[in-house]
């Protein structure tokens, strides 16, 4: 699928998007609020100001991404693999992280109290 699909699908009301392969793709500021994107690969995907709002990212791999002013907040973004990903000023706050690999191997615990994460 690539991203006018993905974009037309999501305005037609469709929300479930399971492992999608979307590795480098241009995925900047479009509103994903709520979509499922459970197992995608999002590798060297470019995220940048994307609305994720309430996204269920699980098992989703972001390695390489790009999330520069990207909004995931209250997302579930359980075991996804944030290595070598450009988390620059993205609101993760309330975003659900466990199990979650950070970039440059910070530990999501050590952040939780500045961005209000969640860590069951």
């Amino acid at each position: 699928m690539n991203t006018k699909e993905l974009m037309s699908r999501y305005a037609a009301g469709q929300r479930d998007f399971r492992n999608l392969n979307l590795i480098a793709a241009n995925l900047r500021n479009l509103n994903l609020s709520g979509a499922n994107l459970t197992g995608a690969n999002l590798t060297k995907a470019n995220l940048t100001r994307t609305n994720l709002k309430h996204a269920n990212l699980t098992d989703a791999v972001l390695v390489g991404a790009n999330l520069t002013e990207t909004n995931l907040s209250k997302a579930n973004l359980t075991n996804v693999d944030l290595s070598d990903t450009n988390l620059n000023d993205a609101n993760l706050s309330q975003a659900y992280l466990r199990g979650a690999t950070m970039a440059d191997g910070v530990n999501p615990g050590a952040l939780s109290s500045d961005l209000n994460v969640s860590l069951p």
